[in-house]
């Protein structure tokens, strides 16, 4: 049996439309492996995945990127936050929370911070349910977090995500290049260019 062509994807990210285009048009085997954010340049960096749709930034060195799609950042709040009577909220609206992750840009809110232990995205959402405090994520990962007792809102002055599509530049199996057609819209019969 062929080894099968490994796309990682973080988090929120969706592949399946490009999976079900793969599998339409090739005989090769394709799977698809949910990767933490943290690990996403490891593991295409060690090959143990061939490309992965990324969070970005990353490193560049050694690797191709394409820029797929750009994510707004939304607070996570409980379903009775003052936040859920807006349709958005910005940074000096959230600055009287705790956040119980930190947030990828660094922001913190002007109040004292609480020393939570590190946790999953999944067991943030719990906390935040509880009513103690705030989580900041990309729209993609809230939804897919979606729970009765919690809510989100855009926060309009937070710069959003950009999901990329990677690769090591040295990786010259032809199934890379077959995969960012895919993703590029290139039909089956269309030349790369």
């Amino acid at each position: 049996m062929p080894v099968p062509f490994r796309v990682g994807f973080v988090t929120g990210a969706t592949p399946d439309k490009w999976a079900r285009t793969w599998r339409d048009r090739s005989r090769d085997p394709l799977e698809l492996v949910r990767v933490e954010e943290d690990q996403q340049e490891r593991l295409v960096r060690s090959g143990e995945v061939d490309v992965v749709l990324a969070r970005l930034p990353v490193d560049r060195d050694g690797l191709h990127c394409i820029k797929l799609y750009e994510e707004r950042v939304v607070a996570v709040v409980g379903h009775e936050h003052v936040a859920t009577v807006v349709e958005e909220v910005g940074t000096e609206d959230l600055a009287d929370e705790q956040l119980v992750a930190p947030h990828v840009s660094g922001w913190t809110p002007r109040a004292p911070q609480l020393d939570w232990p590190p946790m999953s995205i999944k067991e943030a959402v719990e906390t935040v349910a509880a009513g103690t405090g705030v989580l900041l994520v990309p729209m993609s990962v809230a939804r897919l977090h979606q729970r009765k007792d919690v809510t989100y809102r855009p926060v309009h002055d937070l710069e959003g995500t950009t999901v990329g599509l990677v690769w090591r530049t040295d990786n010259e199996d032809p199934r890379v290049q077959t995969f960012i057609g895919i993703v590029r819209g290139r039909t089956a019969n269309s030349s790369r260019g």
